[in-house]
């Protein structure tokens, strides 16, 4: 079993950026609007307010009250949009239930959606057109790339179908050439369809939903859910059942998520 070093690849790409920045006359500059409280978000929060301070992009956090109506919040979206001073701006997911998600996603200007998340970024990204790629996306590529795994011809099952990570993700695996299985909440008897999968992506965000008697020898795991338990962050792979018998699988934290906010900040230097 080989361990999918996310944190290492991570460090790579930070290195890149930051020698892009500093050969660069542009000063860039990260801006993230949260709403609310969220444990597992705060994290996120942290960890790009990091990366940014180790690559020399500024950083800027605008937090909303939970309560915030949507009329608000659209305008002071628009507000963070036009300042020019904001490179690329991200909304912390998920907002709360009262709140139109799409229609803020929206707001957010084709050349400064560094997550990929609007409508208009989608569409190119469904077209083929889009120079970046979904964060998420972007990560799970480096990790298979680097290792020489190839999806082409593979039978790849993905636990989750939510915006952040399975769509993206589902759409990338069927322009690679992979036989895609994607299970959710309504799936009947996931376990043996998840048993036959040489690749095995998770993003849900359930604490241990996916154990070592669902994973087929040999599988490729690839960990992508992250949610917050017993005061750690954890993500949905039973690591020590499901390594006896991965040949590769992703660790968490150390695996998917450092490498998605490298790709993010890469995504920001692209797009300038």
């Amino acid at each position: 079993m080989k361990i999918l070093n996310g944190k290492k690849l991570a460090d790579r790409v930070f290195g890149k950026i930051k020698k892009e920045i500093k050969d660069s006359r542009f000063k860039l500059r990260l801006a993230i609007i949260q709403i609310g409280e969220n444990p597992v978000s705060e994290i996120f929060i942290k960890q790009k307010k990091r990366a940014c301070e180790l690559v020399g992009i500024n950083f800027q956090l605008y937090k909303f009250q939970k309560k915030i109506s949507q009329k608000r919040l659209k305008k002071e979206t628009q507000k963070i949009c036009q300042n020019p001073r904001n490179s690329g701006i991200i909304v912390q997911l998920p907002l709360p239930k009262n709140l139109d998600t799409d229609e803020i996603l929206n707001l957010i200007p084709l050349k400064k959606d560094i997550d990929v998340l609007s409508a208009e970024s989608l569409g190119k990204f469904y077209q083929g057109t889009l120079p970046i790629l979904p964060p998420v996306v972007c990560a799970v590529s480096y990790l298979l790339k680097t290792s020489k795994i190839k999806i082409k011809g593979k039978n790849i099952v993905l636990v989750g179908a939510g915006r952040l990570v399975g769509q993206p993700l589902a759409l990338w695996i069927l322009k690679e050439k992979g036989t895609l299985s994607v299970v959710n909440e309504f799936t009947e008897d996931s376990p043996p369809l998840m048993k036959k999968a040489d690749i095995l992506i998770s993003g849900v965000g359930k604490p241990n939903l996916i154990n070592g008697k669902m994973v087929k020898n040999g599988a490729i795991v690839i960990d992508a859910g992250t949610s917050y338990k017993k005061g750690k962050l954890v993500g949905d792979v039973d690591f020590k059942s499901c390594s006896k018998k991965a040949s590769y699988i992703t660790p968490v934290p150390g695996g998917v998520g450092p490498l998605t906010v490298a790709c993010l900040l890469e995504n920001l230097t692209k797009i300038i």
